[in-house]
This record gives C-alpha cells, sequence and structure tokens, in this order.
C-alpha cells in the first residue's frame, strides 16, 4: 500500500485538497486499485479544527513522518502560513524533496515554500505574485503567471482557486490513472462535461468484463 500524506493544521483550507484526497482514497478507475491510502498528519496527535469547522484527529505526528514511508506530501493553505507559524511543515517538505519524494502545495502553503527558499530555482505558481512577493523569496524570475498549477519534478504547486488542477497535477505525479482516463476525470470534474462521465463509466466496465 502507498500512502499519501495530508497536513492539517488548525485553520486548513479543507477544500483546497478535498478532489486529491478523495480520489486518491476510492479506487475507483485507479491504475491499479487497491494501492493508494491518504494518511494525515498534524504537528502533535492533538485534534485539529479546518476552516470548514471539521475536527480531524491526525493519523502521526511531523516528527514521526518519514520520506521513505510516504509516496508524497500534501500542503494545503491556512490561515497562519504567512506568520511562519506552519514553518516545521515547510522544513519537513524540504526534508522529502531531499529524499526525492514529492511535495504538493496549494495557495498559503506556497507562501511557507517560498519563505523556506524552496522555490527560489525552479518553476512554480502560486495565488498572485505580488502574493508570493510578500515573502521575501528569491524566486520571482521562476514564477509561472498562466498556469493553475505547476509540476516540477518532484514539487507541485497551485493556486488556491482551482483545487481541481491541484489534484489533476497530483494524480500526474503519482501516475494513478492511466492517461485517458484521467483526462476524461478532469473532463468530468474541472470542465464540467458529463461525456467525461460516461468515458470513466466505459474504463470500469470494459475493466470489470475483462477480469471476469
Amino acid at each position: 500500500m502507498k500512502t499519501v500524506h495530508l497536513a492539517v493544521y488548525d485553520t486548513f483550507s479543507d477544500w483546497e485538497p478535498g478532489f486529491a484526497t478523495a480520489h486518491i482514497n476510492r479506487p475507483l478507475w485507479h491504475r491499479e486499485p487497491g494501492t493508494w491510502q491518504v494518511k494525515t498528519v498534524g504537528w502533535t496527535l492533538e485534534p485539529i479544527t479546518s476552516m470548514g469547522g471539521l475536527r480531524i484527529t491526525p493519523d502521526i505526528a511531523l516528527d514521526d513522518l518519514k520520506p521513505a514511508d510516504s509516496a508524497m506530501l500534501i500542503l494545503p493553505g491556512a490561515a497562519n502560513w504567512e506568520s511562519g507559524e506552519l514553518a516545521d511543515f515547510g522544513e519537513k517538505a524540504r526534508e522529502f524533496l531531499a529524499a526525492g519524494v514529492p511535495v504538493a502545495g496549494i495557495c498559503g502553503s506556497t507562501f511557507g515554500l517560498a519563505a523556506a527558499g524552496l522555490l527560489d530555482d525552479r518553476p512554480h505558481t502560486s495565488n498572485d505574485i505580488g502574493y508570493l512577493s510578500m515573502s521575501g523569496y528569491a524566486g520571482i524570475d521562476h514564477f509561472v503567471q498562466d498556469q493553475t498549477a505547476v509540476i516540477d519534478g518532484d514539487l507541485i504547486t497551485a493556486t488556491g482557486t482551482r483545487p481541481v488542477d491541484f489534484a489533476r497535477a497530483i494524480f500526474t505525479r503519482l501516475d494513478i490513472y492511466e492517461p485517458h482516463v484521467l483526462d476524461a476525470w478532469y473532463q468530468l470534474y474541472g470542465n464540467n462535461d458529463a461525456a467525461g462521465f460516461y468515458t470513466l463509466y466505459n474504463y470500469e466496465q470494459d475493466r470489470a468484463a475483462a477480469a471476469r
């Protein structure tokens, strides 16, 4: 079983990783069903409260999380990234990237990644170039203006207003779906095009028939 870890902390933006975590944990349409699971990681094992008021008890504490035990670390936005309060999660991202394990950051967490110096030398995006520049980072020349999510090797960055695009980038990096299946998934969830649903439905029906 491969585990994707979702960082959780008070005020985290629960809608931002929602498409990604739900469909990672749901084996339907996966290239290899039964391969993936999602676990949460907090500073401690004490419950936290998301921005939407959801009460979550983390599965693992941050100090106990090792890159070797994870397929990816997902960092959602929160109200306290800009203050530096969540810098420990930025340092964990540094540890992951140094070990060659992917990190995916969206919205406010990109501010934290920038403040940690992790965006200085690689293509990235965020909510806005002006927002990210307030971190004082040195990577402004690598900011990608017209993309909602950017994959650069083991690092994914995204704007907080496009959680579906963030999820698609995560699925691409983890190779969870066959390419035409991922295209259909985005057609459905990203473009609100029902044709994507029928492609996905037929794919699952064909696979079930082949297994009989």
